[in-house]
């Protein structure tokens, strides 16, 4: 039997060693999810925790493959709190459709896609099944507040009228 999502989501939160709690805070004037019928669109969100971008550099040279995935763990994290507030709650997810990721990498790295796991395997875990999803993982030259991780995400959720 698979663990409420709930509980995952808070395994995942202990697992990584950052506070959580209060408003997640975002850098620009957007929405941080934007709701189309069953179709949620979550704005990219980078390591922050707090007012701190906690990962921050070029991957493969001041940043470590490890370092990187942890980036990527914290942005798949603030992306599912953002949803569940936007939704009401994880079980409003009926499937993750795609995950982006973009990686500020150093000439000459190219594992990209290394990174991408780390979020991919959290979504599945705290997810199950809806976790799995499509996914594009690319390396950038620069990204915003220097973060090493930026992750956008799409979803489907339950109905919004019931």
């Amino acid at each position: 039997m698979q663990e409420p999502r709930e509980a995952a989501l808070q395994r995942s939160i202990d697992s990584l060693g950052h506070d959580f709690s209060g408003p997640l805070r975002q850098g620009g004037d957007y929405v941080p999810v934007q709701r189309d019928g069953c179709t949620a669109y979550v704005s990219g969100q980078v390591p922050r925790v707090g007012q701190t971008v906690v990962v921050t550099g070029r991957v493969g040279a001041e940043v470590s493959l490890e370092q990187a995935r942890h980036a990527a763990r914290v942005c798949a994290v603030r992306s599912l709190l953002l949803l569940r507030e936007a939704l009401g709650g994880l079980d409003a997810i009926q499937q993750v459709l795609r995950v982006g990721v973009f990686v500020k990498s150093a000439e000459g790295f190219s594992q990209q896609s290394e990174v991408a796991d780390a979020a991919s395997v959290l979504l599945k875990e705290v997810l199950g099944d809806a976790g799995s999803h499509a996914r594009t993982a690319v390396g950038v030259y620069e990204l915003p507040k220097n973060a090493a991780v930026e992750l956008e995400m799409v979803v489907r959720t339950r109905d919004p009228a019931g």
